[in-house]
């Protein structure tokens, strides 16, 4: 049996993107030297609605890409190992460029692992940065978000569900507790 509780509802998700927003203009005091990268699928889509908010805040635009980073990924599973191609989505040099990685959901740290590696490749950034909109614990390598929507402290017969309109229709956090 399943039982799920909504953590966010759309207008929720609004205003935790706008306060993201707003604290990564101010810590990085401005945008010049900014730029956003999503991690596909809903991390990219996420750092899309941050640039346009961002945009309205700062009345220009700011630099963003987007990371597929699956080839990175250090557990893959064998159905895995051949389907995917790395994707990188970045028309910008990161070199000396503050790298604002954004995600959905931060977990384990791997998939963030993973973006590091790929943003490594392009070049060195001055710094990354790491922008989620959930955090729900459970790390099993030393990574933080800089910028967190919310903190929802989880147990591992729990999982966390971002759906947003462009890929589900509707924007909603929910986290499903599995009971036998």
């Amino acid at each position: 049996m399943e039982n799920f509780t909504v953590l966010l509802d759309g207008p929720s998700m609004n205003r935790a993107i706008t306060r993201i927003a707003h604290e990564i203009i101010e810590r990085n005091k401005g945008i010049d030297e900014v730029i956003l990268v999503g991690i596909k699928t809903r991390g990219a889509y996420l750092a899309r609605r941050l640039a346009e908010r961002i945009e309205s805040i700062e009345g220009k635009a700011i630099r963003t890409g987007e990371l597929d980073i699956t080839l990175y990924r250090d557990d893959l599973t064998p159905k895995h190992d051949q389907a995917q191609v790395k994707q990188v989505d970045i028309e910008h040099e990161v070199k000396e460029q503050k790298v604002v990685l954004i995600d959905d959901v931060l977990y384990t740290g791997r998939t963030v692992r993973a973006a590091l590696d790929a943003i490594m490749d392009l070049g060195r950034p001055a710094q990354i940065q790491l922008g989620v909109l959930v955090d729900r614990g459970h790390r099993e390598l030393p990574i933080r978000a800089d910028y967190v929507g919310k903190n929802i402290p989880t147990s591992s017969a729990e999982r966390i569900v971002v759906n947003l309109v462009e890929t589900d229709k509707e924007d909603i956090v929910t986290i499903h507790k599995f009971e036998e």
